[in-house]
């Protein structure tokens, strides 16, 4: 027995265990109650300066919550004003970017996706626009000629009846381009992928292009192809029309005499066909926007001999359909160079 003998029957008592036998007992005594006036003392201001540290305590950490909850909260409120902007269709709205952290970047999150739909929606507008001033100029002439038949100004003879035959076909094409277009947008284009040898195609569009580019005083080049098969999946349709397209958007800009040259080379993962065209080119402002809808560049490559804009358009759906991609750049023949790019096709 260690310790004082006279502890208290009431000590609080710890069994002391060596493999799980018992082999002594520890008693521990409660603390006396402290006895004289200093000792109370002491203790009282013990227990008045504990109080006190869990006071401060405890107001800092509210303080704390607080800052740190508006802290918080700030950006997220922000977020939640900014959205309901863009939910009221105001576009413009844009959040402060002051945050480095997570709330931060979905901040820069969200004002792209508003920067994104603020161009959407100019690009609706505009789309809106050039269609209606699209449609209304056939209709114009068309309505200015049978007005000038109905008069007696111009006579009703095979002249007139060509010229409004032709206005007719361009409003047709034209509705025909929207309607392909509303096609790719809603994903609804046909398409009958197949294994085919893109150098096939090639050759059989320049075959077919050939005397169109002849009469408009053009040479139509296709490049020494590859020695071997050129395998792609693709609709031959979709992509015999997306040649088509573009051999007849550079037969359409280019000056005569000139011509048109086609080049097929092969890159590790896809297979890159270049259409180039002698001048007029095209500034270099114009090269993102060649694809765009209803986008035409009147200065350098003349209107008068184009269509409606939507040329281009298309065939940028059909090549993402196909899993490709399409870029103009400045040809070295001094026009414009359409890049292709067709993903090579695996063998079974």
């Amino acid at each position: 027995m260690l310790g004082n003998p006279a502890i208290a029957v009431v000590a609080a008592t710890f069994d002391v265990k060596v493999e799980g036998a018992v082999v002594g007992r520890l008693l521990l005594s409660p603390l006396p109650a402290p006895s004289g006036d200093l000792a109370q003392a002491f203790a009282a201001t013990q227990w008045r300066q504990a109080l006190v540290a869990a006071l401060v305590i405890l107001v800092g950490a509210v303080v704390l919550a607080f800052a740190l909850a508006r802290w918080l909260l700030q950006p997220i409120r922000a977020l939640a004003e900014g959205t309901s902007a863009l939910a009221d269709g105001d576009y413009s709205r844009r959040l402060p970017q002051v945050r480095n952290d997570e709330l931060g970047a979905l901040s820069n999150h969200f004002n792209h996706l508003a920067s994104t739909l603020e161009q959407h929606q100019q690009a609706r507008r505009d789309w809106g626009a050039d269609i209606a001033h699209e449609l209304r100029t056939p209709l114009s002439i068309l309505q200015g000629e049978i007005q000038a038949m109905q008069d007696g100004v111009r006579p009703m003879n095979a002249t007139a009846l060509n010229s409004l035959h032709a206005e007719c076909a361009r409003l047709a094409a034209l509705i025909d381009d929207l309607y392909q277009l509303s096609l790719a947008d809603a994903g609804a284009l046909d398409y009958r992928f197949a294994p085919m040898d893109l150098g096939e195609v090639l050759m059989a569009t320049c075959a077919a292009q050939s005397a169109a580019c002849t009469d408009a005083g053009l040479t139509l080049e296709l490049a020494p192809l590859p020695a071997t098969v050129l395998p792609v999946r693709g609709d031959e349709g979709r992509l015999n029309q997306l040649l088509a397209n573009l051999i007849g958007n550079s037969r359409r800009y280019t000056d005569a005499p000139g011509r048109i040259r086609i080049t097929a080379t092969r890159l590790p993962t896809h297979w890159s066909v270049d259409i180039d065209d002698t001048p007029p080119g095209v500034p270099p402002e114009s090269l993102p926007r060649l694809f765009d809808r209803l986008y035409r560049v009147d200065r350098s490559r003349n209107r008068a001999h184009g269509g409606a804009g939507l040329g281009l358009a298309i065939c940028r759906a059909i090549v993402q359909a196909h899993g490709g991609s399409i870029e103009a750049h400045h040809s070295p023949l001094g026009g414009l160079r359409v890049r292709l790019r067709l993903p090579i096709a695996e063998k079974d």
